[in-house]
């Protein structure tokens, strides 16, 4: 049944409101209803026309960029036509909506974008911060996205740029999550920046000063926090993109005080856990038997191994076992007990002395991730480091000799940043190798044979979570939603019935995991008591907040 809209506005002004305008397929009724006549062509489009009439203006451009520029305008001019053009190519449309182009987006986010959605909170304002979103138009909002651009995917201090990274990001909430696009806010933080290049370009849309940090950083984040919860107290709040000095301090500080979770440390670790769980299945293995070497200690590493801890511990581990069997490689070499510098996330796996004794190293203050692989022999390796080329062919190998079919995730963002190509992998282990990337690969061919190639992409995750949420109403975002969300995901792996197959199901799949992976979520919530809901409402309500891009009635 089609929606029934009544407005004051009328003319451009319809036209010029994405929410409302329909673009030539209002009918001749609505034209002379809201004044449109003579503002349009005079033929009435069928959905179907402008459908195809966008697919052939998208194919036209020959950049990533230009089709992220493209789909953005389309989504600045008609929000309907945009969800239900995207909707029809998922699979085709996700790289230009999200990684990798989003990344470039982000870098050349001053020059390229004309339309701004969302909210700018910059520094000099703070005294503001809560007049300004008191003074937002929308009366309800469930999904709020935010960052303060201090880490683009594996690029980064993009500054205000980052304000990509939301919009991106929310955009994946409507189209997969059924979240109301009326209903979600992307925000940046824009506390300054320290790229000199951003500085120094005249065309920069942000606040010319270094990043403010300290206190400083810390009250103007709490007066943000303070004000969205005033204004829209059940709204979910995602933290996405901060630096690793700020992403868990402000996970840990604020997810009691405010339904909210951060992407970066636990959808990542989530849909990671998800495709080794997948994994070990299709090797009929089990989890508390596996060694992990995990290439890049910041938030997204850490936060992938304390999920792999819960699931150890479900599993019969103790903490300090599963621990144990995690293996952390930063720049300066393996997390080990004479490891300098070691921050309060990186902590828990410090290698204790007995672990190493019979060890071989060239440099015990420096052991590479070459020399882990040689002495604990890991069956699963994962790439968070940004570091393209990181994963070697000896490494492989070496691994490959202590494990017939080892699980080899390069996960950084974006492509460029990848620590190895499948292409590569399946070559250097002769088809052994269980992938999934962090961006986007095309399948592998390697004699004879098609591997398809996971993404490990959040999208996985976050609006199944999100969605589950939110019908829950739940109070808090556990870790324990988390582990049913990524066990539920893994148990959907097409691997599980070909070999070859990729460890997750296909793009287009992905609204229907959605909502299962929320109801399993949802359910949890009430588990863990972060949620009065009665369970047996959970479906109904799940379904209560799908929204569909379907053209509405003018009254």
């Amino acid at each position: 049944m089609e929606d029934q809209i009544r407005t004051a506005l009328r003319g451009a002004q319809i036209l010029n409101t994405p929410r409302l305008n329909k673009s030539t397929a209002f009918t001749q009724q609505e034209r002379d209803h809201l004044g449109l006549n003579g503002l349009l062509p005079s033929h009435i489009s069928t959905v179907d026309e402008q459908l195809k009439r966008c697919y052939q203006n998208f194919s036209r451009k020959r950049t990533p960029l230009g089709k992220y520029i493209f789909l953005n305008s389309l989504f600045n001019s008609n929000e309907f036509l945009f969800y239900q053009f995207v909707s029809l190519y998922p699979s085709e449309m996700l790289p230009y909506i999200y990684t990798p182009t989003v990344g470039e987006a982000a870098l050349q986010f001053s020059h390229i974008v004309t339309d701004h959605r969302g909210l700018y909170l910059s520094y000099p304002l703070e005294e503001k911060i809560e007049e300004m979103i008191q003074n937002l138009d929308q009366p309800n909002v469930d999904v709020i996205v935010v960052t303060d651009g201090e880490r683009i995917l594996g690029l980064g201090d993009l500054g205000i740029g980052g304000m990509a990274i939301p919009v991106g990001k929310l955009s994946l909430f409507t189209l997969f999550g059924g979240i109301h696009p009326d209903r979600t806010l992307p925000i940046v933080l824009d506390v300054g920046t320290n790229k000199e290049e951003l500085l120094q370009d005249e065309l920069y849309l942000g606040w010319r000063h270094s990043r403010i940090t300290g206190a400083d950083y810390d009250r103007f984040i709490d007066r943000f926090v303070m004000a969205i919860k005033k204004k829209y107290p059940k709204t979910l709040l995602q933290w996405e993109d901060f630096g690793k000095d700020h992403a868990r301090v402000l996970l840990d500080r604020y997810r009691s005080k405010i339904l909210s979770f951060n992407d970066d440390i636990q959808g990542t670790a989530a849909v990671s856990l998800a495709a080794i769980l997948a994994g070990l299945k299709e090797r009929k293995q089990k989890l508390i038997d596996q060694k992990i070497a995990i290439l890049g200690a910041g938030s997204a590493g850490t936060g992938i191994a304390d999920l792999i801890v819960q699931a150890m511990r479900v599993e019969g581990l103790s903490e300090e076992e599963a621990r144990g069997r995690i293996y952390m490689v930063d720049r300066n070499g393996l997390i080990h007990f004479n490891t300098s510098k070691v921050n309060e996330a990186q902590r828990p796996y410090i290698q204790p002395h007995q672990h190493l004794m019979n060890w071989k190293a060239a440099n015990f203050d420096h052991i590479t991730m070459a020399e882990v692989i040689a002495n604990a022999h890991p069956s699963i390796l994962i790439g968070v480091s940004a570091q393209s080329g990181a994963f070697t062919k000896p490494c492989i190998e070496e691994m490959l000799r202590h494990t017939p079919r080892p699980l080899i995730f390069p996960l950084s963002n974006p492509t460029s940043k990848a620590e190895a190509t499948p292409q590569e992998l399946i070559e250097w282990t002769q088809g052994q190798a269980i992938i999934a990337t962090g961006s986007p690969f095309m399948p592998v061919v390697y004699e004879g044979k098609t591997y398809k190639i996971a993404q490990c992409n959040n999208v996985y995750i976050f609006p199944g979570m999100g969605l589950g949420a939110l019908a829950a109403e739940a109070t808090q975002v556990t870790d324990g939603m988390f582990l049913q969300a990524a066990e539920t995901l893994g148990s959907l792996s097409p691997a599980l019935k070909d070999p070859t197959a990729a460890l997750f199901p296909d793009i287009e799949q992905v609204k229907g995991l959605t909502k299962k992976i929320a109801l399993a979520v949802a359910k949890k919530a009430c588990e863990d008591k972060v949620s009065v809901v009665d369970p047996s409402t959970l479906e109904e309500k799940i379904n209560s907040l799908n929204w569909k891009p379907k053209y509405p009635r003018f009254l």
